[in-house]
């Protein structure tokens, strides 16, 4: 299924999931053979790329192409490769055990004992629904703690697998990857309070792991082995960026822009990146572009008055430092 469905030049309609919005992707032949190579070798895939350049889209594209369903996870600075497979809210169970003590007597009791399961306090992280959603939905619902499932795609069963997201791991200390890789080798996760560990089941499809970057720091070089990497980035070349960054505007905004409003975008684009580029500074993408397309074909639905909207709005867009004038 794998090689029929992925192709370069695919384009992709990404449809409306959780908080992420519509969208639309195109895969070229890198990153079709990327996600083909992940796949094959089990391996996760490791996007790396300036912001903007579509990271993480590709992840949410290669699920909408695979059949299979989308999870993804934000790391933070803070973020442990626990968090990945598990929560417990300790604190939440310290405050149950206090509120019953206060009203119920004893909390040793049968009845308190039962409100204070750990398996209440314990809720299923994304690396969990990745390798066993069954599992991880039948704990969910014994679960008091809020957290929100993955979506499932209409007709999806588990054992089509799924692509699980994990954005921005440069943000994180190295433990997490180092934690992460682990995991991911031997399959499967221990959490307490729990008689069995957590793994991938026969008959399912592994998962899609695609891990991004934004190379704020550099990566173990023992997770990097480990790794199918995919270098993401723009077009170097002045036209040819010019060129691409028209094709995606035309992709998002076919009935909404003209031709001339996609060409000044474009120019003033790569002036400003030009600029900030000489400056050291980080330059504006394609994420900066699509931005600046949808807010005048927004504040205006003829050429003229978008391509006023365009001079008068494009340093709000484009000039995001103190060192930058337009």
């Amino acid at each position: 299924m794998t090689k029929a469905t992925l192709e370069d030049k695919q384009t992709i309609r990404i449809p409306r999931s959780g908080s992420w919005p519509e969208s639309v992707h195109i895969f070229d032949k890198d990153s079709a053979w990327a996600v083909k190579a992940a796949l094959a070798a089990q391996r996760p895939l490791l996007i790396r790329g300036e912001p903007g350049v579509g990271k993480s889209q590709l992840a949410r594209a290669a699920a909408v192409v695979l059949g299979r369903a989308f999870i993804s996870e934000v790391v933070h600075a803070r973020s442990e490769s626990r968090d990945l497979q598990w929560h417990f809210d300790a604190t939440a169970r310290l405050g149950a055990a206090q509120t019953l003590g206060m009203t119920a007597g004893k909390v040793g009791n049968n009845n308190n004992a039962d409100l204070l399961d750990a398996a209440r306090f314990l809720s299923p992280g994304s690396l969990w629904w990745a390798f066993d959603w069954e599992s991880a939905e039948a704990q969910f619902r014994v679960c008091d703690m809020g957290m929100k499932r993955p979506e499932k795609p209409e007709g999806w069963e588990s054992k089509r697998g799924c692509v699980l997201l994990i954005d921005e791991i440069d943000k994180a200390d190295a433990d997490l990857p180092n934690g992460l890789l682990e995991t991911l080798g031997n399959g499967s996760f221990t959490v307490p309070y729990m008689d069995e560990s957590v793994g991938m089941k026969k008959g399912m499809e592994p998962p899609l792991v695609v891990i991004t970057t934004n190379e704020e720091r550099e990566l173990p070089g023992a997770f990097l082995r480990r790794c199918m990497v995919l270098q993401m980035g723009l077009p170097t070349d002045g036209n040819k960026l010019k060129d691409f960054l028209i094709e995606r505007g035309r992709l998002h905004f076919k009935m909404s822009c003209t031709e001339a409003v996609y060409k000044d975008a474009a120019d003033m684009l790569c002036e400003d990146r030009e600029k900030a580029v000489n400056l050291g500074l980080q330059p504006p993408g394609q994420a900066e572009y699509l931005d600046l397309l949808r807010a005048v074909s927004k504040i205006s639905d003829n050429e003229d008055g978008q391509l006023e909207a365009l001079e008068a709005i494009s340093k709000f867009a484009l000039s995001k430092h103190p060192q930058e004038t337009r």
